[in-house]
């Protein structure tokens, strides 16, 4: 693997898709910073990055994936075991690796590091693989998938008094895995499968949400 990025002067900003699918009941509670519904959760989230700079150097169309788990409250530092196997996209270049892992894995300040002294994951794992995002523009439906290994896709939630092609969202929410100020996009998992690193489950009809996000750093 490319030896990451560890300067902490280097400006960057991305901006893009994230989501997740989770073992918890819609709405996952974790977004309003609750403990999980059963107490403990596990999940896919992936990053899809529309535009990214790391200095000088492009990140356009990288995708990062993270396979998780913990038990309790990471929002009030009340939670434990928590692991984690991150993913980085198998096209990036010498150089995007590197910024990519010095992003993502905090050393490159901004909310992730914010968010990796938070959750304070194991590393269960960590490698390039081939990582499949699709996030319909309308937002009806989004998804993610290493073949043979994570799968997470999702529709948009619905109901008998959701206008038709409206989304089902949420504005400010106090446990947003983006940050702050973020409006989230409800959806129903229609495949929540991990078979890797030790993670390995298979379920549908959990929770899943959209967010968009968009970093800064390394201030």
């Amino acid at each position: 693997m490319t030896e990451q990025a560890t300067t902490t002067d280097t400006r960057w900003h991305v901006a893009g898709d994230w989501f997740d699918t989770c073992k918890c009941a819609i709405p996952c509670p974790c977004t309003f910073a609750q403990p999980p519904t059963f107490g403990d959760c596990d999940g896919i989230m992936a990053w899809h990055i529309r535009e990214g700079t790391y200095g000088d150097v492009r990140l356009d169309g990288l995708n990062v994936l993270m396979v998780g788990y913990f038990v309790g409250n990471p929002w009030t530092g009340e939670h434990t075991d928590p692991s984690a196997a991150v993913f980085f996209d198998e096209r990036a270049d010498e150089q995007q690796r590197a910024a990519l892992g010095a992003i993502f894995g905090g050393q490159a300040g901004g909310w992730p590091a914010q968010f990796v002294e938070m959750f304070h994951p194991e590393m269960r794992g960590m490698e390039f693989a081939p990582i499949e995002v699709t996030v319909d523009e309308d937002l009806a439906a989004w998804s993610a998938e290493i073949p043979g290994r994570v799968s997470a896709a999702a529709e948009a939630l619905t109901g008998p008094t959701t206008p038709e092609g409206a989304r089902v969202q949420v504005r400010n929410a106090p446990g947003a895995e983006v940050g702050p100020g973020q409006t989230a996009t409800w959806g129903r998992a229609t495949t929540h499968r991990a078979n890797v690193f030790g993670f390995a489950w298979d379920r549908t009809g959990t929770s899943s949400k959209h967010f968009p996000f968009d970093w800064n750093g390394p201030d």
